[in-house]
């Protein structure tokens, strides 16, 4: 998971940021600037059966497509967001500043760089639009579909030269390469594992979801007011899971300090979150499990996570065992260190960059 709030937990001070929260820095890379617009779906049906007559997708693009000799788009790059994150939370000096600019490995003077939010996320179609939890209980393969419809029909491109995500990004990536492996010429998945969620995950994830829903001032998702108890806990939960144990002693060396920094990052969390929204967010990773089909993937895949992560512990092997069964898979573990910082490193883009120079060497068409 990750990014803006789900894995949240950024810097208070310039000193830390343990979080999963990539996302108040909304300064481009240089280069040329963002664009925003928005495609609607007429209709759209979700894997549970329901449908929405209209599904707004939003998505911020750098750079311009390119087409081959052949009218094929072949400098198009789909960067996929975190749990509670949009495309734009990637904007920031870790990430963006890192890889989009001039000369950089995803220069958007170059590439085509498109940062959609995912459904439920950002300004696309979500519950506190007004259907409240009246809204089609979404799924990770909903998200899919749709950012698949937002690139081909919405944005008119027919290929990608790479997929790219971060925490829910990094499993959606993993389900781009089964579900359409012809469609892109490399996936890099950061922070994930591409099995179903169990264990310590999925029991912090239920945490969370239970919390908000046995909250009496939840009202069946119809609070006037928002739950704020089972919002605190949750902001609790979201802060453990997106933690970097290194980053945090360094930072918070006393007791005062990290009282202090609990009440200030409470405070800020609490100002931002809706109930609604996060409790679908959360709940979307529910069926996922790529498990059974990761021998589809057809293209260079380099899976990167880190040593500190509470939501990926390596300890388990799983990343490890999985990889094999992927052809042209290659799997990084970064050791825990100062630098890292725990499922955030996902966004720290100057930490694993040499393994997507490797990744864009390995798949040039």
């Amino acid at each position: 998971m990750s990014s803006r709030l789900i894995l949240s937990a950024c810097a208070l001070s310039a000193a830390l940021c343990v979080s999963l929260r990539t996302a108040r820095a909304d300064s481009p890379a240089s280069g040329t600037g963002p664009v925003e617009g928005d495609y609607v779906v007429r209709d759209f049906k979700f894997a549970s059966g329901e449908m929405l007559p209209e599904l707004r997708l939003h998505y911020t693009t750098l750079g311009k497509p390119r087409r081959d000799s052949h009218g094929r788009v072949d400098n198009a790059i789909l960067v996929l967001h975190g749990t509670g994150g949009s495309g734009r939370s990637l904007l920031n000096e870790h990430f963006a500043g890192v890889l989009f600019g001039r000369g950089q490995l995803l220069d958007s003077n170059r590439y085509f760089i498109i940062l959609p939010d995912g459904i439920g996320h950002g300004k696309s179609s979500k519950p506190s639009d007004g259907l409240h939890a009246r809204f089609p209980e979404y799924a990770y393969a909903d998200m899919v579909a749709a950012h698949y419809a937002l690139v081909v029909q919405g944005l008119q491109v027919d290929h990608l030269r790479l997929v790219i995500g971060t925490s829910m990004g990094c499993m959606h990536t993993f389900m781009w390469g089964e579900t359409f492996p012809d469609f892109m010429d490399a996936l890099m998945p950061l922070a994930c594992l591409p099995v179903q969620i169990a264990g310590r995950n999925r029991l912090w994830r239920n945490l969370l979801v239970e919390a908000i829903r046995k909250d009496p001032e939840w009202l069946q998702g119809e609070y006037k007011s928002e739950p704020m108890g089972a919002l605190r806990t949750a902001a609790g939960l979201l802060l453990i899971a997106g933690s970097a144990p290194i980053q945090m002693q360094l930072a918070l060396p006393t007791r005062d300090a990290a009282d202090q920094f609990l009440e200030k990052f409470m405070q800020r969390e609490l100002e931002d979150l809706d109930a609604n929204d996060l409790l679908y967010q959360v709940a979307a990773s529910r069926d996922y499990d790529p498990s059974s089909g990761l021998e589809k993937i057809k293209v260079p895949l380099t899976q990167v996570n880190s040593a500190d992560d509470f939501i990926n512990p390596p300890e388990l092997g799983i990343a490890e065992r999985e990889i094999k069964r992927v052809k042209g898979g290659h799997f990084v573990l970064l050791p825990a260190s100062d630098q890292t910082h725990g499922h955030g490193t996902h966004t720290w883009a100057a930490l694993w960059q040499q393994h997507l120079a490797q990744l864009l060497q390995a798949s040039q068409p």
